[in-house]
């Protein structure tokens, strides 16, 4: 997909010039949460889904609506539960009025899917979907359909409610690009967020990017060039997370059972492109890969007992690492 720049530096000013515009419609809805934002419009950018953690009523279902509505994307929302099945997310084959089988396409089928909860259901409905986030298409039947692009999937995940739940196992959540935490707003944010919200006032929401200029630009971050010790840097941030090995630090010997696999070190260069691109920057440098660092690392890297015992978290380490 070819965007209307005579060249790819002019492109790479788009980018940055189109993520302003976009922070500024989402801005007219969501008060606060600008790190969140900006997280997860890097990993749309970087074709990459997102993992979004947080209690209850901190606006994530509004946050994906609203950026669905200002990149003029399909979006739909599955309530995750625990007797979804997995037909109930990918569609069906069902027999129509000829008697013949015809493919009935479910809410999967879609630009921007909003998987609520996705902890309540059971690991055979969590597993169909993980299985489109990574293939980007679902078999029925035999018959493989291919889902619309650009496809993102953004989860959400409840951090405190643990019962009835069916946390996601490590392999699945290294689909994830981006583990983003939600915090509570500031108390000014929250009486903003308020008086926004009980008033009969209706923001319009613009549309900022068509699919096809999203997709565009999707292929511009995977252009832009990186220098080795940058690209170095990112792999021997992952590698150091990996106990017991050469590059393991003191830390993570300690502290941690296992470490992040390959896909961190991609996601971690693929991140620190887009973090350069959207600040008017034409390579990416050390600091755009610690800017992103915690948002791939902090959902692949498992704490062992001690460090549970002693409050270490995973950010403490990620910290230790830089």
């Amino acid at each position: 997909m070819s965007l209307n720049f005579s060249n790819d530096q002019q492109a790479v000013d788009g980018l940055a010039n189109a993520y302003g515009r976009l922070k500024s419609e989402i801005a007219k809805v969501i008060i606060g949460q600008d790190d969140v934002v900006q997280a997860v419009l890097i990993s749309l950018f970087a074709n990459g889904h997102s993992l979004l953690v947080g209690v209850p009523g901190l606006a994530k279902t509004l946050l994906v609506s609203t950026i669905s509505e200002a990149l003029d994307l399909e979006f739909k929302r599955i309530q995750f539960t625990p007797d979804l099945m997995p037909s109930d997310i990918t569609g069906a084959e069902i027999l129509d009025e000829s008697r013949s089988f015809k493919f009935n396409k479910g809410p999967l089928f879609s630009n921007i899917v909003l998987a609520d909860e996705i902890n309540r259901t059971p690991p055979k409905t969590q597993a169909a979907l993980l299985e489109a986030m990574q293939e980007r298409s679902v078999t029925i039947g035999g018959v493989r359909h291919v889902l619309p692009k650009p496809f993102f999937v953004l989860a959400t995940q409840n951090p405190i409610e643990q019962e009835g739940t069916y946390p996601l196992p490590e392999a699945q959540l290294d689909r994830f690009m981006f583990n983003i935490p939600l915090d509570y707003p500031s108390y000014q944010e929250e009486i903003a967020v308020v008086k926004a919200t009980t008033t009969s006032t209706k923001t319009q929401v613009n549309n900022v990017l068509t699919a096809e200029e999203i997709i565009g630009y999707q292929e511009l971050v995977r252009k832009i060039p990186i220098a080795d010790n940058v690209l170095e840097y990112a792999v021997s941030l992952a590698s150091k997370t990996r106990p017991n090995t050469e590059m393991a630090t003191e830390q993570v010997n300690n502290y941690i059972g296992w470490g992040a696999g390959p896909r961190a070190s991609q996601y971690l260069v693929l991140g620190a492109k887009t973090h350069a691109a959207i600040n008017g920057k034409y390579s990416p440098d050390i600091e755009d890969v610690q800017a992103i660092a915690n948002y791939v690392l902090r959902h692949r890297i498992v704490r062992n007992y001690k460090a549970e015992a002693q409050g270490i978290s995973e950010e403490d380490v990620i910290k230790g690492l830089f």
